[in-house]
């Protein structure tokens, strides 16, 4: 599955779609394939405060544990209860209903385009 041209993206392979004052957060089909079989999900809870690059959730497979890093600055609006039940959608649907998290932000910092983001994937 190849990364969507329209979104931008994090060098830890998140993924990032910016809406208004909010990004909507998920991992990269890349990620998701290196991780495997994910089998559990843990999200931050809604209102958490988030710092950029830190850790804010953990991604568990039947290979290996994988963290969340938060790409922006800002407060939990939204977690997506549909993976915390069911973690496979991780690694069925990554750029859909596989998505994360929702955050207001209140400052964008600089994300990797498409490009940038397949030059350190090789895809």
């Amino acid at each position: 599955m190849v990364a969507p041209q329209d979104l931008q993206y994090t060098a830890e392979h998140e993924w990032v779609l910016v809406d208004g004052d909010t990004v909507t957060v998920g991992i990269t089909a890349y990620a998701a394939e290196k991780l495997g079989d994910v089998v559990f999900v843990e999200l931050p809870e809604v209102g958490s405060t988030l710092a950029e690059g830190k850790v804010v959730g953990e991604i568990e497979s039947t290979k290996s544990v994988g963290e969340l890093f938060a790409p922006v600055d800002g407060t939990v609006t939204e977690i997506n209860d549909a993976v915390v039940d069911a973690p496979e959608l991780v690694n069925t649907d990554p750029f859909g209903e596989g998505w994360l998290v929702k955050v207001a932000f209140t400052q964008l910092p600089t994300l990797l385009s498409y490009d940038e983001y397949a030059a350190i994937t090789g895809e």
